[in-house]
């Protein structure tokens, strides 16, 4: 049984951290670096980075807003946002990134995916994939890209068995509709996707109670968490997520 990871995740808008709803709608949610040392603090197994407006501005993620949070912790750090080609990646893991994640970049050259895999090895490669609603397709859900303001028409399950193919790592799926709403995860977006591929899948948009999280375990088929507002908000802390996810029989790693 593979131990289920809790990764909070840091999106970034002019050196702050922030979250928003359905993608819009930003609210501050303080210091990278600050909260960065914290979340390790607490116990957090991971952590995720993304620069939420670097697709949008046609530029890089900020080099050195990655540079300070690597500084300030020792956990894996996946970072995001304005990747575009292999120098990229290469910029970001000569600075200690663990793993890059690509969305938009994938979708328009999905020869990235397989080339990145064969440089960096696949465990390093995530894909984003942001999905809505689309009764037209035959998952129902459609992959979005440039932040989740562009559509694309494409099946967002047929587009996750092409990254395994290509060699991702890993698949993060994240439901624009439900991202920052509290409501809880996605679930039959994550299921969807998990039910698809054999590789791992990170839960991602809408958490904001503890049984969401273990239902994305448990019904999404997700092995990693990736949440923001119930962290940011100090809703809930880490430690008291993964007891409550302990005592629910989900093998968590309790020794940070």
């Amino acid at each position: 049984m593979v131990k289920v990871k809790i990764m909070p995740c840091l999106d970034m808008k002019d050196g702050r951290v922030v979250k928003g709803v359905h993608f819009v709608n930003i609210r501050d949610a303080g210091d990278p670096v600050e909260n960065a040392k914290f979340y390790e603090k607490e116990g957090a197994d991971e952590l995720a980075m993304l620069d939420i407006a670097a697709t949008l501005e046609g530029r890089k993620t900020r080099l050195q807003w990655v540079k300070n949070v690597l500084q300030a912790i020792t956990i894996p750090l996946t970072v995001g946002g304005g990747i575009s080609n292999i120098d990229d990646m290469v910029e970001l893991f000569d600075l200690g990134v663990s793993k890059i994640s690509i969305n938009t970049s994938a979708v328009i050259n999905p020869e990235i995916i397989k080339e990145a895999s064969s440089k960096f090895g696949k465990e390093k490669i995530v894909v984003a994939i942001d999905g809505r609603r689309n009764s037209k397709l035959p998952s129902d859900f459609e992959v979005v890209i440039k932040g989740g303001t562009e559509g694309t028409e494409i099946d967002a399950v047929e587009w996750a068995k092409k990254c395994e193919l290509l060699g991702a790592g890993e698949l993060l799926p994240t439901s624009v509709d439900g991202d920052g709403t509290l409501a809880g995860y996605d679930i039959p977006f994550t299921r969807a996707i998990a039910d698809s591929v054999k590789i791992p899948i990170v839960a991602s948009g809408g958490a904001g109670k503890l049984e969401h999280l273990y239902e994305a375990v448990v019904d999404g088929g997700a092995t990693t968490l990736l949440a923001a507002s119930i962290f940011h908000f100090r809703m809930f802390s880490i430690k008291e997520t993964k007891e409550f996810l302990k005592n629910k029989g989900i093998d968590v790693v309790m020794d940070n």
